[in-house]
């Protein structure tokens, strides 16, 4: 949505750091961290005893944030250790990762998951992240903003959004003082720290909170409708237990496409534990940079309206589409989207829906066997060296053919197994 921002500044000090020209939202090599105002003050959490691995770690963050920034500050030093902190206490609480027998592995991941979106900010730079991130929370909160039962246009609804996120970003800051044990006048001053501030912001804008039924919601939405209604913050919810969540969007509700089913499912899908959050990030970050390799910008804007759970005359509205263009418009994305989970990043999409090789491709021990039988012997072959992890050099010489042709039958493979893992849910 290109929806400007006008309120975020209120809660951030004037006179930040410039902008980048460039729209990538992905971290690259960045300018050096500098201070705005020789004053600033900044604050690591409360000082505790630490190992040494606590010490190799945040030494470690140190090192990596350094490699994009170019520098290193007081302010980039407590950044790394602010985010240590907060991933050993996720890594603490998920009893998956100490399970895993992989904890330390696991904290790099989501350190480094963390520096990506800290990154991203600072190369945007204080001006442009914040015009980004003021039109990624308009776009969750655009449905959700006007009174149940109202037809409100765009400008209605932009107005609404305006006046919401002001408090909203106030909010954040005073969160963000709280779970970092900062003192009550902290502000972000340097660029290192207003990109943490910024990113902080889409986090705890995400966070899902517990209703009863078994259901969740993401937090910036329940404020969002309180806002609606005319109703006081919700008192019952427990702030301090809120569950921390990356994206968990409804997806593509037309396409009855056997893969974008699953994806849509496993998008929804409740969770408590950060390690699914990780994995989900990371799909829907590798599934833009794959569809704007590929030139579809539209794809991307349509991509992240719709998962906000915008209807489809919306959408028209805010992308400017008659229903015949968005029509054609679904029909690009449906393909790009079975392209990028069958071939492109088979693996790491498998891996999210939990359907691995090493689980049977998501199928019970019986609908598996039974699976198994109906593949041609050539397909059982293939099947056999790829649970070998085989490389596919050497899976085309074993069957002699082409390394293109082996990617092509296993491509028919995974697709028959979509649809026998959708007639088996079914």
């Amino acid at each position: 949505m290109n929806v400007k921002s006008t309120e975020f500044r209120a809660s951030l000090p004037p006179n930040s750091d410039g902008s980048s020209t460039s729209p990538s939202p992905t971290p690259v090599q960045s300018t050096r961290d500098r201070p705005l105002a020789p004053d600033a003050t900044s604050s690591a959490p409360s000082a505790t005893p630490v190992d040494h691995n606590h010490t190799e770690f945040v030494q470690l963050l140190i090192q990596e944030l350094q490699a994009e920034t170019g520098g290193v500050s007081k302010s980039l030093r407590d950044v790394a250790q602010r985010i240590a902190v907060e991933v050993e206490r996720i890594c603490e609480k998920s009893d998956r990762i100490q399970q895993s027998g992989q904890v330390r592995s696991w904290q790099l991941t989501l350190a480094r998951h963390r520096i990506q979106k800290c990154l991203a900010y600072h190369k945007l730079g204080s001006r442009r992240g914040r015009v980004e991130l003021h039109s990624h929370l308009s776009a969750m909160v655009y449905r959700h903003i006007a009174p149940a039962r109202t037809h409100m246009g765009f400008q209605g609804r932009y107005t609404l959004i305006e006046d919401f996120l002001q408090n909203f970003y106030i909010e954040v800051l005073k969160a963000f003082r709280r779970e970092n044990q900062l003192s009550a006048e902290y502000s972000p001053r340097t660029r290192i720290e207003l990109a943490e501030y910024m990113a902080f912001t889409e986090q705890y804008a995400k966070r899902r909170i517990n209703l009863p039924g078994r259901r969740n919601q993401q937090l910036v939405v329940l404020r969002a409708q309180g806002f609606a209604n005319r109703q006081p913050l919700e008192t019952s919810v427990d702030m301090e237990a809120a569950i921390e969540s990356g994206r968990s969007e409804e997806a593509e509700a037309y396409s009855r496409s056997p893969v974008v089913q699953q994806v849509r499912e496993q998008m929804v899908a409740e969770t408590t534990d950060p390690s699914d959050s990780v994995l989900r990030d990371r799909i829907i970050a590798e599934l833009v940079e794959y569809l704007e390799s590929q030139g579809q910008s539209e794809c991307v804007d349509y991509l992240v309206l719709k998962l906000q759970d915008l209807s489809a005359p919306e959408i028209d509205e805010v992308l400017q589409l008659s229903p015949r263009q968005r029509d054609y418009l679904q029909q690009r994305f449906k393909y790009h989207v079975e392209k990028f989970a069958r071939s492109h990043r088979w693996q790491l999409v498998h891996q999210w829906l939990g359907a691995d090789l090493d689980q049977n491709l998501g199928m019970a021990q019986q609908n598996w066997d039974a699976f198994v039988d109906t593949l041609t012997p050539d397909q059982q072959h293939l099947l056999r060296l790829k649970q070998l992890k085989t490389p596919d050099q050497a899976i085309a010489q074993t069957l002699k053919c082409t390394t293109k042709q082996v990617h092509k039958r296993w491509v028919k493979l995974l697709d028959l197994a979509w649809q026998a893992r959708n007639e088996a849910k079914s």
